[in-house]
């Protein structure tokens, strides 16, 4: 997705790759999402409307409806990871739980 990008790209810039996690790079893009349809494009649609521009206020709107739309799909993307890598956990967990019981009866195998 070109916006997914685009958000990486200044992400990048501002907060080098080896210094974030993915999850964190999500949380700034929904926030920085949020800010522009919940503030910015709000300010600039009443300048437009003040102004009497109509043809602003209409691309405003779509870019009001955009920014929430693109602050959506992050939220729902960073939910999704996270209940991905739960569930990695658990898997994880088992395998350990069996690989360290499995481990305990080669040393009592190897003790008689």
């Amino acid at each position: 997705d070109q916006e997914v990008m685009h958000a990486f790209g200044h992400l990048d810039l501002l907060h080098p790759a080896n210094t974030i996690t993915p999850a964190r790079a999500l949380e700034i893009a929904i926030e920085g999402e949020t800010y522009e349809y919940t503030e910015m494009y709000p300010n600039f649609r009443k300048t437009a409307v003040d102004e009497g521009n109509l043809a602003a206020v209409a691309e405003i709107d779509e870019q009001i409806a955009e920014s929430k739309e693109h602050a959506e799909q992050f939220q729902a993307m960073l939910a999704k990871a996270a209940k991905r890598f739960a569930a990695l956990a658990n898997v994880e967990e088992r395998h350990a739980n069996h690989y360290k019981k499995a481990l305990e009866k080669a040393k009592e195998f190897a003790a008689v």
